[in-house]
């Protein structure tokens, strides 16, 4: 994993409480180069910047599986760059800072952020959080599947197609699944018609075509058969 952090050099120092967790608080120990060691022990590889401008063009310029931002920067706010990332990326954000009100929480949620943590914290806390926004994240990316420019959401069950949604009843978008999971291979008509239908071929019964149909016609009307492709007598194919 590759993590990038944007923090504000600030002096601070290293103390125990009684249940042993390292915290930080203010006062002559380099903040960014502790938390950067300990992530660097945990097997991450580490970036860090200064400054909030440059931070913000390191992450537009790079992908970063995690970004964990200060909010208190030199030439540009936490707060402004997480707005402005998560407009053009989809990675993490955790952000901390020694704001901790909840208006300051609420504010930082809602402009994107996927944690907030306030300092001072357990160095185990953050070692915790990141860990959670990975394990939502893994979980995240298993629910959606592409297919050329066609993104699908299993979870929410919508489908965009260059970032415009394309609305689809339930038959229409159990056909598009059963032919996107079965990506490269001919998914013959009495398939079709018992996973989704559940009933068996009948000569007559051309319900399939007709939805395969409608479905062409909302994913590309102008190029009907750019995703789905006929394979005569048998049934049909998405080709990647």
């Amino acid at each position: 994993m590759v993590v990038y952090i944007s923090f504000f050099f600030c002096p601070f120092f290293l103390y125990r409480n009684l249940c042993g967790s390292t915290l930080l608080g203010a006062i002559c120990f380099d903040f960014a180069d502790f938390v950067k060691g300990e992530l660097e022990y945990e097997g991450y590889d580490v970036c860090i910047k200064e400054d909030g401008r440059e931070g913000l063009e390191e992450a537009l310029r790079n992908e970063y599986d995690l970004i964990i931002l200060d909010v208190m920067l030199p030439s540009m706010n936490g707060f402004e760059i997480c707005r402005r990332l998560k407009r053009e990326k989809q990675s993490p954000v955790i952000m901390l800072s020694a704001k901790d009100s909840v208006m300051d929480k609420v504010n930082g949620l809602q402009i994107g952020a996927d944690d907030y943590i306030a300092k001072p914290f357990a160095i185990e806390e953050l070692l915790a959080r990141i860990e959670v926004v990975f394990r939502r994240q893994d979980s995240l990316n298993n629910s959606i599947v592409k297919f050329k420019d066609i993104v699908i959401n299993k979870s929410s069950r919508s489908v965009k197609r260059n970032g415009n949604e394309i609305s689809l009843t339930n038959k229409e978008y159990e056909l598009l699944m059963i032919l996107v999971d079965n990506k490269d291979k001919v998914v013959t008509r009495e398939e079709l018609l018992e996973k989704i239908w559940g009933y068996g071929y009948e000569p007559e019964t051309n319900v399939t075509d007709v939805y395969v149909r409608y479905l062409r016609t909302k994913l590309n009307n102008e190029n009907k058969e750019e995703y789905i492709q006929t394979v005569r007598s048998v049934g049909y194919i998405m080709r990647s």
